[in-house]
């Protein structure tokens, strides 16, 4: 039998989902026996293959996450919205009540700082959207698995259902929307 092909990014957000999934501890190493990572940070691997399912934390806020999560659903059958962020835009998507341009502006050049009175302008930089979006937002998502982050074992729950075939389902008391 094959194993599932994985893989995860992390755009916009903290990396505190990244974080919970590896605090499923010792039971990573009955994941590795079930599913092989195609890209995923924790491997440093940055192109995403054809993959089975892509777990993805995190808002899209400029043009390389939309880049990304582009990639992602071009190559994965299955596409997981992981996280408070990935699911509403979570805490990056604060500054949507605000201007792009006044947001810059007081970052780079109210203040002193290492810009040198500079907004940042450079073709190496990806272009900031006005907006953080959600991840539905930009392209179908299969599955939203809410929290801030969401638990280990909610993480383990949905990916034990997800490998053995069965559709995932989440008892109340995995389910956190902090």
């Amino acid at each position: 039998m094959s194993k599932l092909k994985v893989a995860t990014t992390s755009l916009a957000g903290c990396f505190g989902c990244h974080t919970s999934f590896l605090d499923i501890d010792e039971r990573l190493f009955t994941l590795l026996d079930l599913v092989e990572f195609n890209r995923t940070p924790l491997t440093d691997i940055k192109h995403c293959a054809p993959s089975d399912l892509g777990l993805i934390e995190g808002g899209i806020c400029n043009a390389e996450n939309v880049h990304v999560l582009r990639e992602f659903r071009r190559n994965c059958k299955v596409i997981v919205a992981l996280g408070a962020c990935a699911v509403t835009g979570g805490l990056p998507a604060q500054r949507n009540h605000l201007d792009l341009g006044a947001c810059l502006t007081e970052v780079y050049l109210t203040e002193r700082g290492m810009a040198h009175g500079l907004i940042p302008n450079d073709p190496e930089l990806p272009l900031p959207l006005d907006k953080v979006h959600p991840l539905h937002e930009v392209v179908r998502v299969d599955y939203f698995l809410p929290g801030c982050p969401p638990s280990a074992d909610a993480i383990w729950a949905f990916l034990t259902d997800f490998v053995a075939g069965r559709e995932p389902r989440l008892d109340y008391g995995l389910i956190k929307y902090d």
